[in-house]
């Protein structure tokens, strides 16, 4: 029997925010031993089904199949990272969710321009957070133009009221890559009430003692909510930018049995506004012992 491999997922429309999507899976790449599949979705209903008819399906699959060997080869040469290449037809966000359960994907990595507008922005604008809302495999939102190489510092945003244990586990297992980043928590906080922030300083330093004792260098910091609860992804966004940030790790679908609770705003918000990488997880449905706690 042949060794499990690693898959890193990455929807490719041909577009420039899905080749710089692209190029920051190639450190997670080999940190973790995987292989990237490139998939392309050809959209029923969409623009190009509009333009092409039946007839033309085969040269139009040809065409995208011809750019796709094209860019796995360039990206081969230049890494030597393993590539392959899938064309399928659907709802870009539903064929991206099944072929990442297929290949049992670690990552799927994909371009999000931030609020979609017109067609160049339907693909990587409303599907990005559909494929998040869908997806059981963590996505990587790419909307930001400029990235460095690796990862330094991971941006894990904690509350007082969700299950977190995944989380933490999460930064904890980039972390210790061979990037040699940092985690940095930070809270939001929009009282003064007293318990409250007692309680929260509390949990941030148990959550930190917890890291470092992973071997993790570990900051934590409670920041005054500005703008009122509303603007609680902008606050994390300014502050991710403060410490240089090269990702933010949110969890989002904080109750499976319910859809209207997948992404939550400030989710949404951080998806299509953050230039910095946000790192989508869920929960998994067993119970959750830790008594951390995440946005």
């Amino acid at each position: 029997m042949g060794s499990h491999v690693n898959k890193i997922l990455v929807p490719i429309d041909f577009s420039d925010q899905s080749a710089i999507a692209l190029s920051q899976s190639f450190n997670l790449a080999r940190e973790y031993g995987a292989d990237i599949t490139l998939l392309h979705v050809i959209e029923d209903g969409g623009t190009m089904g509009r333009i092409f008819s039946k007839q033309h399906d085969e040269s139009l699959r040809k065409e995208i199949q011809t750019q796709l060997d094209e860019l796995a080869s360039g990206v081969e040469k230049k890494t030597k990272i393993k590539v392959d290449t899938l064309i399928a037809r659907g709802k870009a966000y539903e064929k991206i969710a099944e072929v990442a359960e297929m290949l049992d994907a670690i990552f799927i990595i994909m371009g999000c321009s931030g609020v979609p507008n017109g067609i160049k922005g339907r693909f990587i604008g409303s599907n990005a957070l559909r494929v998040v809302r869908e997806s059981l495999r963590p996505v990587i939102t790419v909307k930001g133009k400029h990235h460095r190489d690796g990862c330094k510092n991971i941006v894990l945003p904690l509350d007082l009221t969700k299950e977190t244990r995944e989380k933490v586990t999460k930064a904890i297992e980039i972390a210790k890559l061979g990037t040699g980043a940092a985690i940095r928590v930070v809270s939001v906080l929009f009282t003064s009430d007293e318990f409250v922030v007692n309680r929260l300083t509390r949990q941030l330093s148990q959550v930190k003692n917890f890291v470092e004792k992973a071997g993790i260098e570990c900051t934590a910091e409670i920041i005054k909510g500005a703008k009122g609860e509303d603007s609680l992804s902008e606050n994390i966004i300014d502050y991710s930018r403060k410490v240089d940030g090269d990702i933010i790790l949110i969890m989002t679908q904080q109750e499976i049995d319910f859809t209207e609770f997948f992404i939550g705003s400030s989710a949404q918000e951080m998806i299509l506004n953050s230039e910095i990488p946000v790192l989508s997880i869920i929960p998994s449905p067993k119970k959750d012992m830790y008594q951390f706690t995440p946005y």
